[in-house]
């Protein structure tokens, strides 16, 4: 069962000075695959054990996961994988604007916490000012993932990512959902999932060359898709 958090609450609007790259990994010049929202990171421990030759963060807002998580990932033999506490839209667009070029080549965003109410639509996780920060510091060609089991949440984050006009969909891929995740691990989610017989609703998007808009003209046209009631308000 999820257990969710309000990420607007006072405690989780804190920014947090992460680490970099120098401090969290062994190697710190390998290319680094971000996962947003990565609760116990055994995805991202798998990856890191599979692929040696990339760093791997995990971000998570629940603490208690991140602990436990954090410590697996510290008893990893090649050094190449943390899982940090935050709030992901308040503490990563700094420590990815410090990032250098191409150091961040990867990230993935699997089964978020589902924010069904139209009040709690910010409480989401990919909101315009992340998917902007993602996009900066993504060179071109370089991926975003994203993938969860409930269309209700995929689909806005689809319908964002694509109003940006900065990612582009591989041509080879199906629609409007992929048959296969491109992430050799899967993540616990997605294993209890397939194991009920349910559907996995997958996109991969590749940075584009198109210029960034404004986090404000973004965030008032995604206003007048996701809210337009509210939109004609302000």
């Amino acid at each position: 069962m999820r257990q969710h958090v309000n990420p607007l609450s006072s405690f989780f609007q804190l920014p947090l000075e992460l680490p970099p790259p120098q401090q969290l990994f062994r190697v710190p010049d390998q290319p680094i695959h971000l996962d947003i929202g990565c609760a116990r990171g055994r995805c991202l421990l798998g990856l890191a054990e599979r692929d040696p030759h990339w760093n791997h963060l995990g971000v998570e807002i629940r603490r208690p996961l991140v602990m436990s998580a954090d410590q697996d990932a510290l008893a990893s033999e090649h050094g190449n994988v943390r899982i940090l506490f935050c709030n992901a839209n308040i503490s990563l667009e700094g420590w990815m604007k410090a990032l250098k070029q191409d150091r961040l080549q990867r990230v993935s965003i699997q089964f978020p916490d589902p924010w069904f109410k139209r009040r709690h639509h910010k409480r989401r996780v990919l909101q315009p000012a992340l998917l902007l920060a993602i996009a900066t510091a993504l060179q071109p060609g370089r991926e975003l993932f994203l993938q969860s089991d409930v269309l209700d949440v995929i689909e806005p984050m689809v319908a964002l990512t694509e109003l940006s006009d900065c990612f582009d969909r591989p041509a080879e891929d199906q629609r409007p959902w992929r048959a296969s995740n491109p992430l050799s691990v899967p993540t616990e989610r997605e294993r209890y999932v397939l194991e009920q017989n349910l559907p996995v609703y997958r996109v991969l998007y590749r940075r584009n060359q198109n210029p960034l808009p404004s986090v404000s003209d973004l965030e008032q046209r995604w206003q007048e898709i996701d809210n337009p009631a509210e939109a004609l308000t302000t």
